[in-house]
């Protein structure tokens, strides 16, 4: 039993430190994905600070606790002291707590401001959330598609079940890209954590977000809040490519999607989109 125990325990810290070059979540994960933006990397920052400021505070506490508990015991002090009030000891406890949370506030604030604030985007992308799958648009070169989950019996990686889409969104490397964001139905959340991006999407308002991803490669989140029956099937895929590969993928997907785009209107609903997937999966 006892080695099963710190086989676990082995397991699960191997596992947590794995991830760190990650652009998935993958089994065990108790770290973050590799940053590869300007804002997650400084929500890192904030995190490591934070994390050791908290263990700090807690190994204090437990410190002066077990320090109490010793020297004050019934046992040592048959006879208790009668004070009640100690003015200097109240004092300090209460302006160090406060000089804490004032030293915390600045980084976090700034970090707040420093990602709400989007300076001179290269490219907008909009996004719609719909039940249960995306839809994208970019509204410079006026074209627009769906991103609908694999089924689970198409999917090219078994660590992409329930991640992989048809159509990713592509972006270039190293642009600023600015993010619309809103919904046709309920409330959505827009989220890649390796990016550190997380907005929820409204019926009738339109939010703004913003990234500069630092690294090729294929980076996925998923919908983020509660929106129905098929909720956990939203997932987002992001591609971010050299600047020329997104040209040439510019060019095609102005030739596709303009195609689709000439077919008659209809926004497919979440019943359509799933029926759709359960008839790909018996095939």
């Amino acid at each position: 039993m006892y080695k099963r125990l710190i086989s676990f325990i082995f397991m699960a810290f191997w596992a947590g430190l794995s991830p760190l070059c990650a652009d998935k979540p993958v089994p065990w994960q108790m770290g973050f994905q590799e940053p590869v933006t300007p804002i997650m990397e400084r929500i890192i920052g904030l995190h490591d600070i934070l994390m050791i400021t908290i263990t700090s505070i807690g190994v204090i506490v437990f410190v002066l606790l077990g320090y109490a508990v010793y020297k004050f015991s019934a046992k040592r002090n048959p006879n208790p002291s009668k004070t009640s009030h100690n003015t200097l000891l109240e004092v300090v406890w209460t302006t160090i707590p406060v000089l804490i949370l004032l030293g915390i506030s600045f980084p976090t604030f700034k970090l707040i401001y420093y990602m709400d604030k989007v300076e001179d985007a290269e490219l907008t992308v909009k996004v719609v959330g719909r039940q249960w799958y995306w839809h994208y648009s970019y509204p410079d070169q006026e074209f627009e598609f769906d991103s609908i989950m694999v089924p689970e019996n198409e999917v090219s990686d078994p660590g992409l079940r329930l991640l992989e889409v048809d159509n990713p969104v592509v972006i270039p490397v190293n642009t600023t890209v600015r993010f619309l964001l809103t919904a046709d139905d309920v409330i959505h959340s827009f989220a890649v954590p390796a990016f550190g991006i997380k907005q929820d999407t409204v019926p009738g308002r339109v939010a703004e977000i913003w990234t500069r991803v630092t690294k090729e490669g294929t980076y996925y989140g998923q919908c983020s809040e509660l929106c129905g029956s098929e909720h956990a099937y939203m997932p987002i895929a992001v591609k971010v490519v050299s600047k020329e590969e997104y040209q040439k993928w510019l060019e095609s997907a102005k030739q596709q999607f303009a195609m689709e785009d000439a077919a008659p209107s209809h926004h497919r609903t979440g019943n359509e989109i799933v029926l759709a997937q359960n008839n790909n999966a018996r095939k």
